[in-house]
């Protein structure tokens, strides 16, 4: 399902809803990530029952949008997920939540990550979201410069706790 098409200089990203053929070129993506490599939860392409299972979980939330961003000739350049949160704070304001953007590496420094992210921004606006958020790891300080010339503040401390199961 086509979302968009994107005009970026003199070519063209489309964006659209992913389905589960896609799942092993987002898989791609994210293993390709050097943080998530370095911390050892990279993607494991090998074992994609855990990630079919996940997307059909995000594919049947409709507070869940998970997108990918195709290039004439080349697939699934990109991808992002976008959770949509309601809440009482705010006057009962709904957030809009990005997630895990990712740029092929041979499409970056082309302006689809930026043209993704205002898209993002733009949706969360047509679904009724008052503010958008997300995380970026401390140590990605070029990303934090890419978020904050697209206006986004660096506001608040993240905090994570990884959750075990228990015996």
């Amino acid at each position: 399902m086509t979302l968009a098409t994107l005009t970026i200089g003199d070519s063209s990203v489309m964006l659209r809803r992913a389905t589960v053929d896609d799942v092993p070129a987002i898989i791609s993506l994210i293993a390709a990530d050097q943080l998530a490599t370095s911390r050892g939860d990279s993607a494991r392409p090998d074992d994609l029952a855990a990630y079919d299972r996940a997307f059909h979980r995000i594919d049947g939330d409709d507070s869940q949008l998970l997108v990918v961003a195709d290039a004439p000739g080349a697939p699934v350049i990109g991808t992002m997920q976008l959770t949509f949160i309601p809440g009482l704070s705010r006057a009962g304001s709904t957030r809009l939540q990005i997630e895990a953007v990712r740029v092929r590496r041979d499409h970056r420094d082309r302006r689809i990550g930026e043209a993704m992210m205002r898209w993002a921004c733009d949706e969360g606006v047509r679904r009724g979201a008052t503010l958008a958020q997300l995380t970026s790891d401390r140590s990605r300080t070029s990303a934090h410069r890419f978020y904050e010339r697209l206006g986004f503040v660096p506001s608040h401390v993240g905090f994570k706790r990884r959750l075990d199961p228990q015996p």
